[in-house]
C-alpha cells in the first residue's frame, strides 16, 4: 500500500507502508515537487472553475421542436456523443459531434465557437453506421494555434452540448447535464447508477496512458487535469469524450519526461479513484 503525505504548498512524498525499512527508505526519497496545472504546453493555475462550471450551461425551457437543420422525427433518441481530441491534429483541437443522424451543417454551434476566441479552420462531415460526424478543427483566433488551455477546452466542450439541448431538446435524456439544464431528464440517476473505471498502462519510455471513465458532470475536465498536475504529473495531450451520460477520458501523461513508475501509477490512480468515487470504481474495465 502507497502512503501520501504533503504540506500546503509542499512536495508530495510517498512510501510503500507495506515494504520493508529499506524499501521504504527508498521510496522516501522520491518526492514531487509543487506544480501548476499544465496540458501540452500550457502551464496556469486553474481559476474560476466554479464559474466555468456553470457559465456554459444555463437551464432553458426548449421549444420541443426545436432543429438546427436537423432531424428528429424518430422515436428512438440516439446516443450524443462529443469528442474533444488533442492529438489527431498537431496544429488544431479536433471536435467532433455525432447524434444519430439528426445533426445539420451546425452553423449555431460554430457560430457560438467563435464567440470564444476561436477560428473554425475546417469542417467536414461523414456518415457510417453510428450515424453523422460533424468534425471541426479548431485554433485560437489570436494566435493561429490549437487550444491547450484546459479552461478554453472544457468551454468548448460545454457550448456544444449547450447548444445540443438547446436545438436537440430531446438530447437532455441522453447527457448527464440533461439532468440540470435540460427539458427532460436521463432516467439513469448520474451519480449513483454509473460507476467509474480507471486504467494506467505505460506508452513507451517517455508517457504513460491514462484511461478514465466516469460519470459526466460541468467542469470535469478542468477538475481531472487540475487533480493529475497537483501532484507533479503532466498532462501531455489526450481526448476527452461525452458519450450520453459517460465521460470517456484518455491522456497521455509523464512525470518529468518519462513514464510513469508503478508506485506513481498507484498514487494518481488512487488520488482519481477518491475523487471520482462512485458505487463502485475498477482499476481496469477497458
Amino acid at each position: 500500500m502507497v502512503a501520501m503525505s504533503s504540506a500546503s504548498g509542499s512536495a508530495l512524498c510517498f512510501t510503500d507502508a507495506s515494504s520493508s525499512p529499506a524499501i521504504r527508505r527508498d521510496l522516501g526519497s522520491f518526492c514531487l515537487p509543487p506544480s501548476t496545472v499544465t496540458f501540452g504546453f500550457v502551464d496556469k493555475p486553474i481559476i474560476n472553475l466554479q464559474r466555468l462550471r456553470l457559465s456554459g450551461l444555463k437551464p432553458r425551457a426548449a421549444n420541443a421542436t426545436a432543429v438546427e437543420n436537423g432531424k428528429q422525427d424518430s422515436d428512438e433518441v440516439p446516443t450524443p456523443v462529443v469528442i474533444v481530441d488533442q492529438d489527431s491534429d498537431p496544429d488544431a483541437t479536433v471536435v467532433e459531434v455525432t447524434f444519430g443522424d439528426r445533426l445539420g451543417a451546425l452553423l449555431d454551434t460554430m457560430n457560438a465557437l467563435k464567440n470564444l476566441g476561436l477560428n473554425v479552420v475546417k469542417a467536414n462531415v461523414y456518415l457510417d453506421s453510428s450515424g453523422k460526424h460533424n468534425k471541426f478543427a479548431i485554433t485560437k483566433a489570436d494566435s493561429g494555434r490549437k487550444v491547450e488551455d484546459p479552461e478554453l477546452l472544457e468551454a468548448i466542450r460545454l457550448t456544444v452540448i449547450n447548444n445540443l439541448l438547446e436545438f436537440h431538446p430531446e438530447s437532455s435524456s441522453q447527457l448527464a447535464m440533461g439532468a440540470a439544464f435540460g427539458v427532460l431528464p436521463p432516467t439513469e440517476q448520474v451519480d449513483v447508477d454509473i460507476a467509474t473505471h480507471i486504467k494506467i498502462e505505460d506508452d513507451g519510455p517517455d508517457r504513460s496512458l491514462l484511461y478514465i471513465e466516469t460519470a459526466d458532470r460541468p467542469g470535469l475536465l478542468v477538475e481531472l487535469v487540475k487533480m493529475i498536475t497537483d501532484i507533479s504529473v503532466a498532462v501531455e495531450s489526450g481526448e476527452f469524450d461525452t458519450e450520453g451520460l459517460l465521460a470517456k477520458v484518455k491522456f497521455h501523461v509523464s512525470y518529468r519526461n518519462k513514464a510513469l513508475i508503478k508506485p506513481l501509477q498507484q498514487v494518481l490512480a488512487n488520488s482519481l479513484r477518491y475523487f471520482l468515487r462512485r458505487p463502485s470504481t475498477n482499476d481496469s474495465s477497458f
